[in-house]
């Protein structure tokens, strides 16, 4: 087994994701030390065999919610218990099995060569790829590069990321947003607000069928109206306030460097 991270830890949020989630927790397990688990208020009997995993694993948690609140109150759940804990990064790894778990190395690696930056995943997709929705992603990243006047966001969805704990913590505690699919597109756009660097990682992703046991939660109905809401929200304040104040940085910073 290898040696436990004092700083960083790997966190996956699950919510009835059936058998993918142990095949998930598995190959997460052989590239890293520790891996914590939050089951969202799953009720398709994998909290039982998490920790039954976890009896025979040290470096595995699992922790329950009691009724199913969203992906970003989950991740906040392990935010918080992590902070506690002394961690001070945490790797986001989506619970379907769609994230590679071999990356996880060079994700932790760039994070702890530049600790203030965000490590976001950028897609690589294959055949499996639902166009209607890689197509549909091209919109919400053009959003973001907007509200961050293209700070280098490679894709605003994308799950697979390693964050700072503290800056995203004290966000997400400010406002009540950001609790269920909108979370990942407004932490980076809102961490970029607070001068979190973005560093991008090419990532391949897999689209698993129903038949190989593949789970989708994505309502496109309901999901894409969440996202515009949070886009809404997001471009009134940027042109209310984020947009002067990020132009008088560039200018300040212009006219501060050295000729």
């Amino acid at each position: 087994m290898s040696v436990p991270s004092a700083t960083h830890l790997l966190l996956i949020p699950s919510y009835n994701t059936g058998a993918k989630v142990l095949e998930t927790v598995r190959d997460a397990c052989r590239f890293w030390n520790p891996v914590w688990v939050v089951i969202d208020g799953s009720t398709d009997g994998t909290r039982e065999q998490l920790e039954a995993m976890a009896a025979g694993d040290p470096g595995l948690r699992v922790m329950t919610l009691p009724f199913n609140q969203g992906k970003g109150a989950a991740v906040l759940h392990g935010l918080t218990e992590a902070q506690v804990r002394g961690y001070t990064h945490v790797l986001t790894m989506d619970a379907d099995g769609q994230h590679p778990a071999d990356k996880i190395g060079e994700f932790m690696a760039a994070s702890q060569a530049h600790p203030r930056a965000m490590i976001l995943g950028r897609p690589v997709f294959d055949a499996s790829a639902p166009a209607i929705r890689v197509a549909g992603r091209k919109l919400s990243n053009g959003w973001t590069h907007l509200q961050t006047l293209n700070a280098g966001i490679g894709d605003s969805l994308f799950g697979f990321r390693v964050y700072p704990i503290a800056p995203l913590r004290k966000i997400m505690e400010r406002t009540p947003w950001m609790r269920r699919f909108d979370f990942d597109p407004e932490a980076a756009v809102r961490l970029c607000w607070a001068g979190v660097e973005p560093i991008n990682i090419d990532a391949k992703v897999r689209y698993f069928r129903p038949e190989e046991g593949g789970v989708s939660h994505f309502n496109y109905v309901r999901d894409n109206i969440l996202l515009s809401s949070m886009h809404g929200r997001l471009l009134f304040e940027f042109f209310l306030y984020r947009l002067p104040l990020m132009l008088w940085a560039r200018t300040f910073r212009t006219r501060s460097s050295p000729r």
